[in-house]
């Protein structure tokens, strides 16, 4: 059975980015091959919520922990 997996290297092992369906200590022979890295964009958080417009009552700020612990009246 062939697999083509991706993972990271940390410096002293390479590690999967998924978990490989294979027994413990199975011999494989890994071919190495970088992935140029994909430039992510960065969204601030602020901006990301208002896109997803998220529905929610007018005191959220004022009392989210109310809301996320249960204290809601």
């Amino acid at each position: 059975m062939t697999q083509t997996i991706e993972a990271i290297f940390d410096g002293k092992v390479i590690r999967p980015d998924q978990p490989l369906a294979l027994a413990v200590n199975t011999r494989v022979r890994v071919t190495i091959e970088p992935i140029a890295e994909t430039p992510c964009s960065r969204h601030s958080f602020l901006n990301t919520a208002r896109e997803i417009k998220i529905k929610g009552p007018p005191d959220w700020s004022a009392r989210l922990d109310d809301y996320l612990y249960g204290d809601v009246k």
